[in-house]
Parts: C-alpha cells; sequence; structure tokens
C-alpha cells in the first residue's frame, strides 16, 4: 500500500521559525507541499481559494497555527475556521510561544486538536515539529471525503 504524502498549512509571522519547520518537515519526508499563510487573513484566503491562492487545490491535511500575528491572530482565525463545516476535519496544532492558560483553554474550546508551546531551545523545536509531522501527516487517520462528514 502507497503512503500518501501530504500538504501542511503553516499560519505563523516568524520567517525564522517557518524556515525550520520546513527544513525539519522536508528533511523527514512529512509533505509533499508545505503551504505558507503569514497571517490570519492570509490563511483564509487560503482556505477559500482567494486572491493570490485562487488556484489552490484541496485542503490541507493539517494546519500548524501560531497565536500570535498581527491582522488576525490564531484564536480569532481557529474560530473562523471551524465555523465552516468545509474545514471542521482539518486537524489544527495550535503552534506558540504562548504559554497562556487563557489561550490553552481557548483553543481547546474553538476545536483546537493539539496546543503545543514551541520550545526556545532549537534542538528541541526540531525534535518537537518531526514528532507533530508523524503523528498528525502519516499517523492519524483522516475521511477522504469531507463531504460524508457535512452529511452526517
Amino acid at each position: 500500500m502507497k503512503t500518501e504524502v501530504k500538504r501542511i498549512l503553516i499560519v505563523d509571522d516568524s520567517p525564522k521559525d517557518i524556515e525550520l519547520t520546513i527544513s525539519v518537515l522536508a528533511q523527514n519526508n512529512l509533505a509533499n507541499e508545505i503551504d505558507v499563510a503569514e497571517d490570519g487573513e492570509e490563511a483564509l484566503d487560503y482556505l477559500y481559494k482567494r486572491g493570490k491562492f485562487i488556484h489552490q487545490k484541496g485542503n490541507p491535511a493539517v494546519i500548524l497555527l501560531d497565536i500570535k500575528m498581527p491582522k488576525m491572530n490564531g484564536i480569532e482565525l481557529l474560530k473562523q475556521i471551524r465555523s465552516d463545516i468545509e474545514f471542521t476535519s482539518i486537524p489544527i496544532i495550535m503552534l506558540t510561544s504562548s504559554r497562556e492558560e487563557k489561550d490553552l483553554v481557548e483553543s481547546y474550546k474553538l476545536g483546537a486538536n493539539s496546543y503545543v508551546v514551541k520550545p526556545v531551545d532549537i534542538p528541541q523545536f526540531i525534535d518537537a515539529i518531526r514528532v507533530l509531522g508523524q503523528y498528525w501527516v502519516i499517523i492519524n487517520q483522516q475521511p477522504q471525503s469531507r463531504t460524508l462528514l457535512a452529511n452526517k
């Protein structure tokens, strides 16, 4: 059986974190494509295939979402994403530097699948991304058709 390598959407405004995350995922063969949105508004354009993402095909297998971003923060974006039936089955991992209890609670309340605090130490950050990628992209099983979920 051939394992399908899936697409990941990273929503983060830190070029350093984006570069490191992409590097770790690529080194571990965890995605065919890694797409990036630098804030919540750009992520919505990506999901709704607007603007520069008009030719985007399908939904990502997983979204890695930072909280502290300009224009629209990760909590606001999470709320918007989870309000649309088209996106309810996309796993969303809050990958953030925020250790605030209110952010953790609100993320889970709004439907985040996981909440991971970005380690400050580079080797720990690399290991965290590798483990997240392996679990959410390879091990975790998702329904093939989101339409079937919407009809339930």
